[in-house]
């Protein structure tokens, strides 16, 4: 009987960090844990076989060459609501689903973004670092900042649930919303820009939340940054892929652009030591959605996703491409 029970448990492949709240989740399953792409090489021909599902712990790479060894795969749980890492194409091609976690990190990368747009304009971490230097105490005040929240226009790239969350926020703050899109969105009355460049001409700051990839790579280049001005503001919570990099750093050595705020980069984790060397940007190591709560939901659902498909039920949350409506 036990190993009748225990050849009927499908196979997952757990690809990422150890997390345990997946990895226990998960534990009806028979899992085969792998922490980089260079272990995948110790997987086993019989193993690679029998795995019908992935769980993704990260933002791991998920190709198609990793699928085709898994003949029997018919689900990869990706983490986190972007999905560039995993080949969708050749998932949707080879009837298999991908799922993400969105939703449960709306609020909170929403939350950070206008933390991050705040600490930006009032220069936050640096009237910090001169509090601890000590200056304060000898009765010079720290210099006014340069930019305001107060009459500033932001132009969102990109309106999906982060984006609507984040205007959904400005609106409290009274600051003027528009937002730029392939197509525009439903269900908002902000106005829409077909053109980014336009969309630049028109605001001084940019609220960058849109996916990776090849069609939005380098979408902010040094046109759109010399559009925004002189007090002008790029946040970017969106990959590093969207801005052009080398064009941003030289904006921001010659005040083309007032500041930015970026969470994410081009080479994650490597940060280029000219960007570090600014004092017009404020650095986050892609912190978005990284608290406890927000982690352990997004953990959840990706185990959510994967009891539910080998249920026979539909996963809750299916990327758009290889979505399935029934079962």
């Amino acid at each position: 009987m036990a190993a009748d029970a225990a050849k009927s448990k499908p196979d997952i492949l757990v690809f990422g960090p150890p997390q345990p709240m997946i990895t226990d989740g998960l534990g009806t399953f028979a899992l085969h844990e792998f922490e980089s792409h260079r272990d995948l090489d110790r997987i086993s021909a019989a193993a690679a076989e029998r795995i019908r599902g992935i769980a993704l712990t990260e933002l791991m790479r998920v190709d198609g060459l990793m699928m085709s060894r898994l003949p029997k795969l018919e689900i990869v749980a990706s983490w986190g609501v972007g999905y560039d890492h995993v080949d969708v194409a050749h998932a949707h091609e080879h009837n298999i689903v991908v799922t993400h976690t969105p939703d449960v990190l709306t609020d909170e990368t929403a939350d950070v973004a206008l933390g991050l747009l705040i600490a930006t304009v009032r220069e936050f971490v640096k009237a910090d670092r001169y509090l601890r230097s000590g200056r304060w105490t000898t009765n010079q005040p720290y210099p006014l900042s340069a930019g305001s929240t107060r009459d500033r226009a932001v132009g969102l790239v990109g309106m999906g649930r982060i984006g609507k969350a984040i205007a959904r926020r400005l609106d409290a703050m009274r600051i003027p919303v528009v937002y730029h899109s392939r197509r525009p969105a439903d269900g908002v009355s902000y106005r829409h820009y077909p053109k980014l460049l336009d969309m630049a001409k028109a605001v001084d700051t940019l609220i960058l939340v849109v996916p990776g990839g090849a069609s939005t790579a380098k979408m902010v280049n040094a046109e759109v940054l010399s559009a925004l001005g002189g007090n002008g503001v790029v946040i970017n919570m969106a990959r590093g892929s969207v801005v052009d990099e080398p064009a941003l750093i030289d904006a921001l050595k010659k005040g083309t652009i007032l500041a930015a705020g970026l969470d994410v980069y081009a080479n994650e984790p490597v940060v280029p030591d000219e960007l570090k060397a600014l004092q017009n940007v404020v650095l986050l190591p892609h912190i978005g959605s990284a608290s406890v709560l927000t982690r352990h939901a997004m953990d959840q659902l990706v185990v959510d996703n994967l009891k539910a498909w080998f249920d026979g039920k539909v996963p809750p949350t299916p990327v758009p491409e290889t979505a399935v409506k029934s079962r």
